[in-house]
């Protein structure tokens, strides 16, 4: 489970805007063409991308790959109810499935719900298999749930800015 980190909102200007946002959409971007997208001269640019970094505004620089390419071309959303919600079964389970390479999200819930977990797979079969090894086996889970999306209409990484 992700530690929890506490930030301190940093003022964003205009030009913050447009850096982020060109990031975004591509963070291999190098800085020459940023500054000349976002309207600076390249020195001025690259400091304000590493304090948007040191302020963690930019968390990391990842690849987005395309999962059918690498053969987890399926998305199942799953929810999960736990036995108790005490402090130890809710730790147990986050610390778990924090360990599962095919659980792309994860999600403590209000509501109906314990956790909703985002899983890729390569087809019902291979799912129905972590499911049955690795889910259900988690000490703590009482019952899962899968919802599996016929079409996907939007997906993206990039936040509104």
């Amino acid at each position: 489970m992700a530690d929890k980190v506490e930030f301190n909102t940093m003022k964003l200007d205009d030009i913050d805007r447009r850096i982020l946002r060109a990031l975004q959409r591509d963070g291999r971007m190098a800085n020459n063409e940023l500054a000349n997208e976002v309207g600076l001269s390249p020195s001025p640019c690259l400091r304000r991308v590493k304090l948007l970094e040191e302020a963690g505004v930019i968390d990391r620089y990842v690849a987005v790959l395309n999962p059918a390419s690498i053969g987890k071309g399926l998305t199942f959303f799953t929810r999960i109810w736990l036995k108790t919600q005490d402090e130890d079964t809710v730790q147990h389970f986050a610390t778990e499935v924090a360990k599962l390479p095919q659980v792309m999200e994860c999600y403590l819930m209000l509501g109906d719900c314990d956790a909703l977990v985002r899983v890729v797979a390569a087809d019902v079969n291979d799912y129905r298999r972590f499911q049955s090894e690795h889910l259900s086996r988690i000490k703590g889970v009482q019952n899962v749930k899968t919802d599996v999306p016929s079409w996907t209409i939007k997906y993206t990484s990039e936040l509104p800015i």
